[in-house]
């Protein structure tokens, strides 16, 4: 990834007052997270409740909170951009509460009631299921969420999405380069 382009993402990310970035990220498509997370300086948690056995916990899917120019932030988004590695979420909120908030909708359920794993925190999932939420799914999937923020088809491509007027969805798509 280009300077411009890791540039412009952090133009995009950080251009809300007051509000936290968070990456949540899928350990089934970055190897080795739950050990980069801890070698690094930053907060952190596993959206998977509860004491997990370590093969569940490579691919478990993961919060953290990601600060401007830190090394964190730019292995994350210089590593991961373009590899659907997960996706960013903008919040006034701290990162237990986002935490709860994002672990709520981790399981959902079939027509014949059974459970299964929803993995919007894959950006190839999240930009498809967003666009036929209506207005209660909506509300559900951002929560105390501000914008989401996703790769394209093409890692060219910045997809921004909100809540407008609480009830609609608006979006954007952005070109990096």
């Amino acid at each position: 990834m280009s300077d411009m382009v890791l540039s412009k993402l952090y133009k995009h990310f950080f251009a809300i007052p007051e509000t936290t970035v968070y990456a949540v990220l899928d350990g089934a498509s970055v190897p080795g997270l739950p050990q980069m997370l801890m070698r690094m300086n930053i907060e952190w948690v596993c959206l998977t409740p509860g004491e997990l056995e370590p093969d569940i916990a490579q691919v478990a899917p993961y919060l953290a909170v990601l600060q401007r120019d830190a090394p964190f932030a730019e292995w994350a988004l210089q590593e991961g951009w373009g590899r659907h590695w997960g996706i960013f979420a903008i919040s006034p909120v701290n990162l237990r509460t986002l935490r709860d908030h994002l672990r709520s909708f981790l399981t959902v359920y079939d027509p014949q009631l059974q459970p299964l794993n929803f993995r919007y925190y894959d950006p190839r999932v999240l930009r498809i299921y967003l666009p036929t939420c209506n207005s209660l799914e909506l509300q559900t999937v951002f929560g105390p969420v501000v914008r989401y923020f996703l790769e394209g088809d093409e890692p060219t491509t910045l997809l921004k999405f909100w809540r407008e007027s609480g009830r609609q969805l608006g979006n954007e798509s952005v070109a990096l380069a």
